[in-house]
């Protein structure tokens, strides 16, 4: 039987953000670098001062393998949190992704890697490494609290934080909500009576 987190990673993170009502998305603009990344794995916090990556540097060694890196630094998208380099030790470590709230470089080489990295922005800066920071905290990112531990569920859509202890409840509304949804296409989709029935069905509950 496949684990929670590995049935999570089948769904698409629009059912799972349904299920908690909008409510635990990172902020739109952090997306993968590539549309065909999906992760999936718990918390593996990390705060950086703005400009600096030696808590992350720290994780690396910490994490454990599947965990996902997410990074608070505080939005900051003038220096790199990680290059290529950077990323392909947390691959060799067998880290399951990076969330950050700030940027990378090294793009392209990145892309090579096929590690699945969800980023605001790019950029060609270095970032320091001299501290301070911290790992496996709490912290905020892209507006979402982040607890470690949480799970951690993106795709080309976005990303979601899904509370530790409310995993199993998120995933059984998520798999109830895509079968809904595929019930609703199989009988509506193709059927232009169906269609017409189904959208005054909507302005007549939206007017009540």
């Amino acid at each position: 039987m496949p684990s929670v987190v590995e049935q999570l990673k089948e769904l698409p993170t629009t059912a799972i953000s349904d299920v908690l009502k909008g409510l635990n998305n990172i902020d739109s603009s952090i997306k993968p670098l590539k549309d065909t990344y999906k992760i999936a794995g718990e918390a593996f916090t990390v705060q950086t001062a703005v400009g600096d990556n030696l808590a992350l540097l720290t994780a690396l060694k910490e994490a454990k393998q599947g965990d996902i890196l997410v990074v608070d630094v505080k939005g900051d998208t003038y220096r790199a949190v990680a290059g290529d380099f950077v990323v392909a030790m947390m691959q060799t470590m067998e880290i399951g992704g990076l969330v950050v709230d700030g940027a990378v470089r090294d793009v392209i080489d990145i892309k090579q890697l096929n590690f699945p990295v969800f980023v605001r922005n790019t950029t060609t800066a270095s970032g320091s490494k001299n501290g301070p920071g911290a790992t496996n905290i709490p912290i905020s990112c892209g507006g979402v609290h982040v607890n470690p531990g949480d799970i951690i569920v993106g795709d080309v859509d976005g990303v979601v934080v899904i509370p530790k202890d409310r995993a199993e409840e998120v995933l059984e509304g998520a798999k109830q909500k895509v079968a809904k949804d595929e019930e609703r296409e199989a009988k509506i989709l193709g059927n232009k009576e169906a269609v017409i029935e189904y959208v005054n069905g909507m302005i007549a509950k939206s007017k009540k």
